[in-house]
């Protein structure tokens, strides 16, 4: 079993900030596997270029993942595997939210600057 979710969130991040390493992205695809091609949720998040795009199909990817895990056996290890990526999952999901909130920190900031910047040198208009 794969870590599909975890992959597929690493290559949106790559594709959002316009990393380019070649051996992760190999890694991640060998990991994702079929996946990739099948349409899903996890193609799509592997796909994402945005923040807004990446948790919208993370948290698709999550719903599937905690699906999953709930009708595995509770005595299959797979079934225990499935549940521990389900933790790591939501805790990259709040990891993704924290971005997002500290970014849209971070916009608010820059426009407060620009704001103050206009307010001690005006400009005639």
């Amino acid at each position: 079993m794969a870590c599909a979710e975890l992959e597929a969130l690493r290559l949106a991040l790559m594709n959002m900030t316009g990393t380019v390493d070649e051996s992760v992205k190999q890694h991640a695809e060998a990991e994702i596997g079929d996946e990739l091609e099948a349409g899903g949720p996890i193609a799509a998040l592997a796909a994402a270029e945005t923040l807004d795009e990446i948790q919208r199909h993370l948290e698709a990817a999550l719903i599937d993942l905690e699906e999953e895990a709930m009708a595995a056996d509770a005595t299959d290890p797979d079934g225990a595997y499935l549940r521990g990526r389900v933790v790591a999952v939501r805790d990259a999901e709040r990891t993704v939210r924290r971005l997002r909130e500290r970014t849209d920190a971070v916009l608010d900031d820059l426009g407060e600057a620009h704001h103050t910047l206009h307010e001690t040198f005006p400009t005639e208009e």
